[in-house]
């Protein structure tokens, strides 16, 4: 999984700051000094920069976000999100509401580029491995971040070129809807009550029979075929809406490292 591989990354590194680089992601002249200098800051635990697409255009939903909440997370469950994207709770979630050309402090920037003190990242025991294979992950670690007393600071002047979803666009629609609804609930469990856990699990219920449903209109993803698409939301359905599964037990036998909470 990537915690896993962000792990033994780490275990070979030798430098005092680490970089959590996606293979997709071209660093622009100058970028590397600037996020080191953002790092040298007395209390910054983290930082990242500026990431843009291709034409140059930021990545703005994806580049930095705040945690999310019970709220947050039933608008995305329940389609909120999608049918009506400037909604409140979106533009706090995806920080749509930034100052994108400021340096700031922030919540958690994208696990697409991440740079840490190394002995920030010793003290936390790295990434967490039970959130398997991806998503999640990059959240858990920067919200134990700054509950330890760190900041992460956001820095427009580094530059990062980010092609996006390289790796994720390699899985199945069904292993997507998995994985990610899977490590949603995983990473409520750790962090947020269990009546809260329990609440967003009935929005997961209702937003997958809504999703089934415009499936068997023939309104399902672009690209996904009815029986596909069927097949996910069948799952994701029963093992984490119906039958109360969080996706903690099964994820932590994939665990090969340690991290601390």
């Amino acid at each position: 999984g990537f915690a896993a591989a962000l792990n033994q990354g780490a275990k070979m590194a030798t430098g005092k700051v680490l970089l959590v680089l996606n293979p997709d992601v071209i660093v622009t002249a100058g970028s590397l000094s600037r996020l080191a200098e953002t790092l040298s800051q007395d209390g910054v635990g983290g930082a990242t920069g500026m990431l843009v697409a291709v034409d140059g255009s930021p990545a703005l939903g994806f580049n930095v976000r705040r945690f999310p909440t019970l709220g947050r997370m039933l608008a995305e469950v329940l389609l909120l999100n999608r049918l009506w994207k400037e909604n409140p709770l979106n533009r706090q979630y995806r920080c749509l509401d930034l100052d994108h050309g400021s340096l700031q402090e922030i919540e958690q920037p994208a696990g697409a580029c991440l740079a840490v003190k190394r002995n920030v990242w010793e003290s936390l025991g790295g990434f967490d491995e039970t959130f398997y294979p991806v998503w999640f992950e990059d959240v858990d670690f920067c919200r134990r971040l700054r509950l330890h007393g760190w900041k992460i600071i956001y820095c427009p002047a580094a530059v990062f070129i980010h092609s996006g979803g390289h790796s994720v666009n390699q899985l199945s629609f069904y292993d997507r809807q998995v994985f990610w609804y899977r490590n949603m609930l995983h990473y409520f469990a750790k962090h947020h009550s269990h009546r809260e856990t329990t609440i967003l699990r009935f929005g997961l219920i209702i937003g997958i029979i809504l999703r089934a449903l415009m499936s068997l209109a023939g309104f399902q993803p672009s690209g996904v075929g009815r029986s596909e698409a069927m097949r996910a939301y069948t799952h994701v359905l029963w093992r984490y809406g119906l039958h109360g599964g969080s996706g903690e037990t099964e994820n932590k036998s994939h665990k090969v490292g340690s991290f601390v909470s």
